[in-house]
């Protein structure tokens, strides 16, 4: 029997219409949908592909929300089992991510074990969640020799990356939001600074001035930082 292949799909940030035409056809073909599950009840790239959902068996991957290393390990180990045996079965698995599956997505960790397993796995691109954030603030993130930087807010002091001349891209800074404008405060920049919270869904919410922001933002916020202003 022929094995079938795991996707992992790119979803977008949160607006059903970001989703690409490409990631709609392979969930109408898939057998299978695997949905990450952070134990929270809260299915948000489920909710963002809708009825393209709708009839199709699902596959529930645990997603959890740790830093301990044993945790996520047996929770991924877990998720490429079941991947891999549906596979071996000859069925296509489509693996729903928010954003782009190559950016800071937790369904990487599957797609490599997966592929360790013998089985065939490719990465479908989705719309990465700052670039909609460029769009809802209406601004550029990098012009003609500007460099930009992608920093993931929530893992550690974001201090030194502040020295690199760049315009600067904070994800998942919610957690973080008042230690991150503190130190933005700190090296001159908080006025160049703006946020979008939850960008795409029905509860975005958009701050042109990240010193504005509240305190209680959610995990999905991203805070984009124009050194020049521009």
């Amino acid at each position: 029997m022929e094995k079938g292949i795991l996707y992992g799909v790119g979803v977008g940030p949160g607006d059903p219409e970001l989703l690409t035409l490409k990631a709609q056809r392979i969930l109408r073909e898939a057998d299978v949908i695997a949905v990450p599950d952070k134990g929270t009840g809260e299915k948000t790239a489920l909710a963002i592909i809708g009825p393209l959902a709708e009839g199709k068996p699902l596959l529930y991957c645990a997603a959890p929300m740790t830093r301990n290393p044993v945790r996520l390990e047996a929770a991924y180990e877990e998720n490429a089992r079941q991947i891999a045996a549906l596979l071996n079965e000859g069925k296509t698995v489509a693996f729903i991510t928010l954003g782009d599956p190559s950016i800071y997505s937790t369904y990487l960790y599957t797609h490599r074990r997966v592929q360790a397993m013998g089985c065939e796995a490719k990465l479908i691109p989705g719309v990465p969640s700052f670039c909609a954030v460029a769009a809802a603030l209406g601004i550029g993130l990098c012009e003609g020799g500007e460099r930009l930087m992608i920093v993931p807010a929530s893992h550690k002091d974001v201090g030194d990356c502040l020295a690199v001349d760049a315009n600067y891209i904070f994800m998942k800074a919610g957690r973080e939001i008042g230690q991150l404008r503190e130190t933005l405060a700190g090296h001159g920049l908080l006025n160049r600074a703006a946020m979008v919270e939850n960008c795409g869904m029905e509860t975005e919410r958009v701050f042109p001035q990240f010193a504005g922001a509240p305190a209680d933002s959610g995990y999905f916020s991203v805070v984009v930082v124009k050194r020049n202003g521009n």
